[in-house]
């Protein structure tokens, strides 16, 4: 097959769910280089065709749809917020009154029965508590998970709140809530009628964290919504029909299968079958005594963060923790701003910056809480020095505390050296793209797992929708094989990428291009030639080194071709079964591109999550990308002699 046929875009359509037409879809396809900017931008031909978009980041519809329904019901004249239980519609409440004094806020329990059971029964209904309040710059509000819900109001989300918990709260269960509600006779016409103009008022935020007014979503016309309809239908049933999901009352059990495969207590299920409950044997994680009832599961990974610094806080005291290394955003900005702050060290090498800190806290009297840092790291790819965090965090008596996102458990162990292990779920343990999640690990040989472990089970809530459970147990039935095979790829494509990288050719004298005349990248960060020493030594058995790596080019120019002429879907997210790409920087990172470059975060890096699929499509689609990115840099010179 020759390259040009491999080379063929597979992009879908901008502003499209990836894939097209799922109907929960967490990734929207942003195409070319300059889809990204303008969406930043907020530029009406992105936005104003965007039908779905990252989930913290963007408001399901049927979040939209149900939030319309509560303001229309509550509070005319304010924004609702949705959240799944009590305890986030208070800690939302008082987030947003701690920054804004004189917000007006409110809470408001919905409780919503289908016909038959009317008021009277808990199980068949949803109730949520609803959040509301005057159109400020924020205000909250919440609905929740069977059999409660709550909503709240605000002009938009509040920021790293709303993140975290709200837009977590799972479009599923606002399906499930908005069909019982049209099975309901009382004001039926007026709530659908609300609803059809929430198409929808700018409910969605952009990846930047640009102060400005939300943009409305596409206005959809009736034959629009229709079809829409028509399709979600479609899909939904093909889900259904050839998913192999557990049955719906088997929500417990599918919950306990999960807790179990990520504390590797069972084995991956043959054929994509259900494994039995006789199957489960000892952890293989390296960590004795581990079990499913140290795992708990949340609605999303930035929810299990947030979690387990408000369990760190409740359990140890109310003291600042430490960011370690250049993080994924929304986990620093949770540290800053939830609690009495954070300090950040954005390289992950300071140690002795670090361990001078350490001492000055200590004898100050206010010793570090926690040392939250990532295995490995977002988007740079680095692995910390884990051994030598331990060894302080012993010292020093804090907690440590371990995002595994992308390393995931099937390449690296990380558990042996950490207090807390955290991962979000919707990844490449589902790699489906079509539910979310998150988890929690306690390390029972952990230095806290005493404390930590009955203040955790006082205060958590099992809010994860039980749908979603059904669709990420059936998802993450073959993920160890599945994370083996996106390994094999991502390495064959990283060979490719590093001969014709400035440090691939200074190691081989230029021998090794293939594709290009001179070198285009300028770094490739893979942690195959990043930090190898630290990830070798975590890395389990048959493990690789993963699927994620980042690229940063000799020039703008080369970096803009290089990506708009890469043949897999565009757009944000990563663990995908298929592969996806994005200008990460741009998108996490659009209004502070300075700040991100003084840690060493280049503007122009292109981040891509390697799939599933053929090894020679993937190398074609790379090849086609380099001779782009070298045909740019000829006329970016050629331009320049001109001038």
């Amino acid at each position: 097959m020759s390259t040009s046929t491999l080379s063929i875009v597979a992009a879908s359509p901008l502003g499209s769910p990836v894939p097209s037409f799922l109907p929960h879809a967490v990734s929207v396809s942003l195409p070319t280089w300059q889809d990204n900017v303008d969406y930043e931008e907020g530029a009406p031909r992105v936005v104003d065709v965007m039908k779905t978009g990252y989930p913290r980041f963007f408001i399901h519809r049927s979040i939209q749809k149900l939030s319309a329904m509560c303001e229309a019901k509550f509070g005319l004249d304010e924004r609702a917020m949705l959240f799944p239980c009590d305890k986030y519609a208070n800690s939302c409440r008082d987030f947003i009154i701690r920054n804004e004094p004189k917000a007006t806020v409110r809470i408001v329990q919905f409780y919503i029965s289908p016909p038959e059971a009317r008021v009277t029964s808990t199980r068949a209904g949803v109730s949520s508590p609803v959040v509301t309040g005057q159109r400020t710059t924020s205000n909250g509000a919440k609905s929740g998970p069977s059999p409660t819900s709550n909503a709240g109001a605000t002009e938009r989300p509040p920021k790293h709140f709303g993140n975290t918990l709200e837009l977590e709260y799972s479009s599923r269960l606002a399906e499930h809530c908005l069909q019982l509600l049209e099975q309901q006779t009382m004001s039926k016409d007026e709530l659908l009628a609300s609803a059809k103009e929430a198409s929808l008022r700018g409910r969605n935020r952009h990846y930047s964290a640009k102060s400005r007014s939300s943009l409305s979503s596409p206005v959809l016309s009736d034959a629009d919504r229709k079809r829409e309809a028509v399709r979600e239908e479609e899909t939904s049933y093909l889900e259904e029909r050839y998913g192999r999901n557990l049955p719906a009352l088997a929500v417990k059990e599918a919950k306990r299968t999960l807790r179990e495969r990520i504390a590797g207590v069972i084995s991956e299920c043959r054929n994509g079958q259900t494994c039995q409950p006789g199957m489960v044997g000892p952890s293989t994680r390296r960590v004795a005594n581990l079990s499913a009832d140290d795992v708990f599961l949340f609605p999303g990974g930035m929810c299990a963060i947030w979690h387990t610094h408000q369990l760190l806080l409740k359990a140890l005291g109310d003291r600042k923790s430490i960011c370690w290394g250049f993080p994924y955003v929304d986990t620093l900005k949770i540290l800053q701003k939830w609690g009495p702050g954070c300090f950040f060290f954005g390289h992950g090498d300071e140690f002795e910056g670090l361990e001078g800190l350490l001492k000055t806290q200590q004898e100050a009297g206010s010793p570090i809480l926690a040392l939250f840092c990532e295995c490995t790291s977002n988007p740079l790819l680095r692995t910390p020095d884990l051994a030598r965090l331990r060894l302080l965090a012993d010292e020093y008596k804090f907690a440590l505390v371990v995002d595994e996102t992308v390393g995931n458990f099937a390449n690296v162990e990380v558990l042996p050296y950490a207090d807390v292990v955290c991962s979000s779920l919707t990844k490449v343990f589902s790699g489906e793209t079509n539910v979310m999640g998150g988890g929690l690990i306690l390390n029972p040989q952990g230095q806290f797992y005493r404390r930590l472990r009955p203040v955790l089970e006082s205060f958590y809530e099992d809010t994860y929708w039980g749908e979603d459970a059904l669709f990420l147990e059936r998802n993450s039935r073959n993920f160890k094989s599945r994370v083996y095979k996106i390994n094999q790829n991502a390495e064959d494509v990283c060979d490719l990428l590093y001969a014709h990288s400035l440090d691939g050719a200074a190691s081989s004298e230029g021998k090794s291009l293939t594709v290009t005349k001179i070198p285009v990248i300028k770094k490739l960060y893979y942690p195959k030639w990043i930090t190898t020493d630290l990830y070798n030594s975590l890395k389990t058995p048959q493990g690789g080194f993963g699927g994620l790596f980042s690229v940063t080019f000799t020039s703008e120019a080369a970096a803009r071709a290089f990506f708009d002429a890469l043949g897999c879907e565009k757009g944000p997210s990563l663990g995908t079964n298929f592969t996806l790409a994005c200008p990460f920087v741009i998108l996490a990172h659009y209004t502070e591109l300075d700040w991100a470059r003084g840690y060493g975060v280049d503007p122009y890096l292109v981040r891509v999550s390697v799939g599933l699929e053929k090894t020679e499509v993937l190398i074609g689609w790379i090849e086609n990308a380099l001779r782009a990115a070298e045909s740019a840099i000829v006329e970016q010179g050629k331009s320049a002699n001109l001038a």
